[in-house]
């Protein structure tokens, strides 16, 4: 059964059983009101013939009474204190006799209701007590229900002529409502079989606030993500075969040089070496493709451990400080003594690595990389400061992304595959932390590391 279906049935189904409900309160309230207003009329009509009675009972008094009752669709019928009937306006039927044979002599000064069931009685009635100086006695008015039971069938047909306007207003109201409401639902649907068979460029207008205005939002930003991760995984695998493809070219083409019998011993060495030095360069680039295969996967695992922060930069500074003096770069180090870490050492050291090879490669001679350590709101800030070449503002978001190199032009001579920074930026999350970076063309590059101090 379709959504709409559904939802069309749910909605009349609730809408029934309130107007039911409401329509059967009112119908009552309405029957019991007019039931009551006509006994308080009877009561009332009684209460007042016994003050004429009282004010003056003779003979021409009762005949004004019955003259009074004549014209009207009520009855009249007054008796003494001895049950005889001193007057009647309409002759005594059986079922009138029956309301006055249930009469009592302890009666409230003002009336009392003998008989309110109309449904199944031919009369209602009510009885009021008078008191002259000679006798006492009591004033019976009565009233056919018929007239009642026109008025409840005539309501009746009102409220079932309600009844149906108002089913055909809920039907059309619940046929445009559920359109409006299905139709995002149905757009959502098509764009997300859309989605399932591979294409990722679909559009979900969002045409509310709502909950579904959200949900179409959500299926949009997932449609963009996918369709900006299958041409990322398509950029990857053409960077991958670009990347792999250069070396194995040099492999081949080398492979088959140092074959040859009519070449110097001394040139097939250098052949060889230069097959080994690619070889090395396909099997490094393989070691980090597998490391962020195994990061994807939550398959790569870190060891921490509480660090000085102070001995751990330093055993880098020194490792990595014969590269930079060859290059003729000066590099310092400036930490505070009391800084302590929870980090792995040997994944942490891969990040700051990786971060200072690039700071090597991209500056000129003459010029400082500055490793900074300091302690601020109880996190500890690690800056990597170099006054290299800088990176463009428009390469800046992209500098930790898979494969991204600023240097277009894939040069070896500045070597990497770009992925040394997604690495080291995966392995910063991991430990809790954040890596950023923030540069200028011509005034170097700054990457800052962000960790929990322990």
């Amino acid at each position: 059964m379709k959504l709409s279906v559904k939802l069309g049935l749910w909605i009349f189904i609730c809408i029934l059983l309130i107007e039911t409900v409401s329509m059967i309160f009112l119908h009552n309230n309405v029957v019991r009101s007019r039931i009551d207003q006509e006994l308080n009329s009877l009561k009332a009509r009684g209460n007042s013939h016994r003050d004429v009675l009282e004010m003056a009972f003779n003979d021409s008094t009762l005949q004004h009474i019955r003259l009074m009752e004549a014209h009207t669709d009520t009855f009249v019928v007054v008796a003494n204190s001895a049950g005889e009937v001193l007057l009647t306006s309409k002759e005594i039927n059986e079922g009138m006799k029956k309301i006055l044979d249930q009469s009592s002599s302890q009666l409230p000064r003002q009336g009392v209701i003998l008989q309110s069931e109309w449904k199944e009685e031919a009369y209602i009635a009510t009885v009021t007590p008078y008191e002259t100086g000679t006798d006492k006695g009591s004033v019976y008015m009565f009233r056919d229900t018929e007239n009642v039971k026109a008025f409840v069938s005539q309501l009746n047909r009102h409220f079932m002529l309600a009844s149906i306007w108002i089913l055909s207003f809920m039907f059309i109201t619940i046929f445009l409502l559920t359109k409006v409401l299905t139709r995002p639902l149905i757009i959502m649907k098509e764009a997300t079989r859309k989605l399932s068979k591979g294409d990722f460029s679909v559009s979900v207008p969002v045409q509310s606030h709502d909950e579904l205005g959200e949900l179409a939002q959500s299926i949009q930003t997932l449609a963009n993500d996918l369709n900006y991760m299958k041409q990322e995984r398509n950029d990857f695998l053409a960077s991958i075969s670009h990347e792999l493809r250069t070396p194995l070219t040099y492999i081949k083409g080398y492979a088959d040089i140092a074959r040859r019998t009519n070449i110097r011993p001394q040139e097939r060495t250098h052949y060889l070496q230069i097959i080994g030095e690619e070889s090395e360069r396909v099997n490094r680039l393989l070691e980090e493709l597998f490391s962020l295969a195994r990061i994807d996967q939550n398959e790569f695992l870190i060891t921490k451990e509480r660090v000085q922060l102070f001995p751990f930069l330093h055993s880098i500074y020194e490792r990595v400080l014969p590269a930079f003096l060859t290059k003729n770069i000066e590099l310092q180090l400036d930490s505070d003594q009391d800084i302590f870490v929870d980090i792995d050492p040997s994944r942490f050291g891969q990040v700051l690595s990786n971060i200072l090879d690039n700071a090597l490669k991209y500056s000129n001679e003459g010029t400082t990389t500055t490793i900074r350590a300091i302690k601020r709101d109880r996190n500890v800030v690690i800056s990597i400061q170099d006054q290299g070449i800088g990176i463009p503002e428009e390469d800046i978001p992209y500098v930790f992304e898979r494969l991204y190199r600023v240097e277009k032009s894939r040069a070896r001579i500045t070597g990497g595959f770009g992925l040394g920074l997604a690495i080291a930026k995966q392995l910063v999350e991991i430990h809790g932390g954040s890596l950023s970076v923030k540069s200028k063309p011509g005034a170097g590059t700054v990457f800052t590391i962000v960790l929990k101090e322990s």
